[in-house]
């Protein structure tokens, strides 16, 4: 999940697994379609092991990885605070909204994450 509260915008999207790599290719995927224009890109993170910058690198070539390195800042939230987190609280917002129920298929739950 990605969420900018002051704009109004998230982008959230289920995957199949959650790997480094697939963190990566969801970075990259900011950095280069959300957000293609920005010179930095700050983001708030907690302190799982797939949030960090050396995902970029073992996921891409250095030079790749490097560019886009390059352009994010990233802050991790306390450990013991994610109440701080604002994806905590999108998913909350999202528990609420549409995902009080099964759904029975990843192509649904994208379409209602999307909705």
């Amino acid at each position: 999940m990605w969420a900018e509260p002051l704009r109004g915008w998230r982008r959230v999207q289920a995957l199949t697994q959650r790997t480094k790599f697939d963190r990566a290719g969801q970075v990259k995927q900011l950095l280069t379609v959300d957000y293609p224009n920005a010179e930095t890109v700050v983001l708030v993170m907690d302190n799982l092991n797939t949030h960090g910058i050396a995902l970029l690198y073992e996921a891409f070539e250095p030079g790749e990885a490097f560019a886009l390195a390059q352009r994010l800042e990233i802050h991790h939230t306390p450990k013991h605070g994610s109440w701080l987190n604002i994806s905590e609280i999108e998913l909350s917002a999202l528990s609420r909204q549409c995902l009080d129920r099964r759904i029975s298929d990843l192509a649904t739950l994208n379409t209602e994450l999307a909705a």
